[in-house]
């Protein structure tokens, strides 16, 4: 998979992507990350990317030109190209597995006010928010789905099993676990995990799960 970023502010991406499980996926050459600095599609010396907004109102938006540039210079016929924006549907666990599926992301990082609605309008194919509030731009947003996305790809996680059996992937929330020590300043791990009987340890997992979800997450129990 290839994932390319646009942003004003590529240099914060490389910590959260270039460390531990995401970072060891780009070292092996499960997928490839790119950022890609907006400024570099401007033409004049200060690097305008935006410019106040007709018909007025407060802050500033991306300027449609750069934007048309960079993801035209990007855009293939595999691409899907993203736009984060608190205006679009709501990211999820399911909404990972589908865009897992596809061989190159382009995200679009929203910032300002937002972006000139000819761009929305004529090089966006999806818009996605991580949540109903406000960043300061969709930088963070663009880092949180290519992380759900990517640790859902073959070989990321080394044992792919543990992306199928944790919370939101069957529309439960996961299951108490444990490990060593048994005992614990009198807290003891359940018998069942410690018997052996993997028929009676699945069925009490499920009723775990369950449980849990009904009492944290009704809202996803009432989906069921």
């Amino acid at each position: 998979m290839q994932i390319d970023i646009i942003t004003l502010f590529p240099d914060i991406f490389f910590g959260p992507l270039a460390e531990s499980i995401i970072g060891r996926a780009v070292k092996s050459g499960l997928v490839k990350i790119n950022t890609v600095n907006l400024r570099d599609y401007t033409h004049d010396e200060r690097g305008t990317v935006d410019d106040k907004p007709y018909g007025g109102g407060p802050g500033m938006l991306l300027k449609a030109e750069p934007l048309f540039e960079a993801i035209e210079d990007l855009k293939t016929e595999k691409s899907l190209v993203i736009l984060t924006s608190p205006q679009g549907q709501s990211f999820d666990q399911q909404t990972a597995s589908e865009l897992k599926t596809y061989e190159h992301l382009i995200f679009v990082c929203g910032h300002y006010e937002g972006v000139d609605e000819r761009v929305r309008a004529t090089l966006i194919d999806r818009e996605i928010s991580i949540g109903d509030y406000i960043l300061t731009s969709g930088n963070l947003a663009a880092m949180v789905m290519t992380d759900a996305i990517v640790r859902l790809l073959p070989g990321v996680l080394g044992c792919d099993a543990s992306s199928e059996d944790e919370s939101f992937s069957k529309g439960l929330l996961e299951y108490p676990q444990y490990t060593r020590p048994p005992e614990f300043r009198d807290m003891k791990v359940p018998e069942i995990l410690l018997s052996g009987n993997h028929g009676k340890i699945a069925r009490w997992r499920k009723e775990q799960a369950e449980t849990r979800t009904r009492d944290r997450r009704p809202d996803l129990w009432d989906k069921k």
